[in-house]
């Protein structure tokens, strides 16, 4: 029985069979089996292999209208877009995959996340601090969680950007909104802040800073409220409560040198602005006399020198 003689076009028909089957395989995978190979890439520090894997979910769920289709849709943009941002810092490209995540699923758990990494990013990065704004309100529109964090930090940067009756408001809502959130003590103070950078609110600004001291004495922000009373008092010419408050915030305030000096600045003007500072001497002490040179002769009533009268004697 003679051996069986190897084909050579046979062989190589079976290895480009076996290839075509192990591609069809892999593009049959399913939408959530790209995710799940995505993820496991990612873990693996492959981030440009994961991308290839999250746009392979993206096409196998294209046409899809079935609900699960659009879980994959945004799993798949907000994951890409997390390797655009955290494994490969491309900004750019970030930014894009959001905005695009944003515009396809805005109902989507992972588009919410997502406004508050683009807001950060968009606050960082470009310094668009409206942009910012506009994707942290669209977030608080699902109240998240991290509705308080997400309160504060939007009136920090209407305070930033000069807005400060905007800041006010946000902080206030906050405050009225989230009673038992430990940001309150906070709240209160960017309240006094935007007050006190307002014309005219000086009074209310004080009552805010006030609040926070008495109703957060524990809080560390205590002693800077107490130190921005003293400053609104001192603009008052209420220089002893100015003190007063000043003395307060020395004990627990971080850099009691500043404290000092404005304490200092304050006991120096109010030394210098009362009858035991500015002209004592000259208010209470008695003017020397005048001494008076009696004319010995007319001509030196009139205005001469001694000499002269000396020699018209003389004459």
């Amino acid at each position: 029985m003679r051996a069986l003689r190897a084909d050579p076009l046979r062989e190589v028909r079976l290895l480009a069979v076996g290839a075509l089957i192990v591609l069809a395989a892999g593009c049959s995978r399913s939408g959530p089996e790209h995710l799940t190979r995505a993820r496991e890439l990612v873990y693996a520090r492959k981030p440009q292999a994961a991308l290839h894997e999250y746009r392979s979910a993206l096409d196998a769920v294209e046409k899809s209208e079935r609900p699960e289709a659009a879980h994959v849709r945004a799993a798949a943009l907000r994951g890409a877009a997390d390797v655009y941002w955290l494994e490969l810092h491309d900004v750019p490209k970030a930014v894009s995959v959001y905005r695009e995540l944003v515009a396809q699923a805005p109902d989507a758990p992972e588009t919410a996340e997502a406004h508050v990494v683009l807001a950060g990013i968009l606050e960082s990065h470009y310094r668009d601090l409206r942009g910012a704004i506009s994707e942290l309100t669209a977030a608080l529109a699902g109240d998240p969680p991290t509705a308080p964090d997400l309160r504060y930090h939007v009136a920090k940067l209407y305070f930033e950007l000069g807005d400060y009756q905007q800041s006010e408001l946000e902080a206030r809502t906050l405050i009225q909104k989230f009673a038992s959130s430990p940001l309150l003590d906070d709240a209160w103070m960017l309240v006094g802040q935007s007050l006190s950078m307002r014309e005219g609110m000086r009074a209310e600004a004080m009552k805010a800073f006030t609040t926070l001291v008495e109703k957060f004495p524990g809080s560390e922000l205590v002693p800077h409220a107490l130190f921005e009373l003293g400053k609104l008092r001192g603009e008052s010419a209420d220089d002893a409560g100015a003190i007063q408050a000043w003395v307060q915030a020395l004990e627990r305030h971080p850099d009691p040198q500043i404290v000092q000096n404005a304490i200092a600045r304050t006991r120096k003007r109010i030394g210098a602005t009362t009858p035991r500072g500015v002209g004592v001497r000259e208010a209470f002490q008695r003017p020397a006399p005048h001494r008076v040179v009696q004319a010995r002769t007319s001509l030196e009533a009139a205005g001469g020198t001694a000499e002269q009268a000396a020699r018209e004697h003389g004459d």
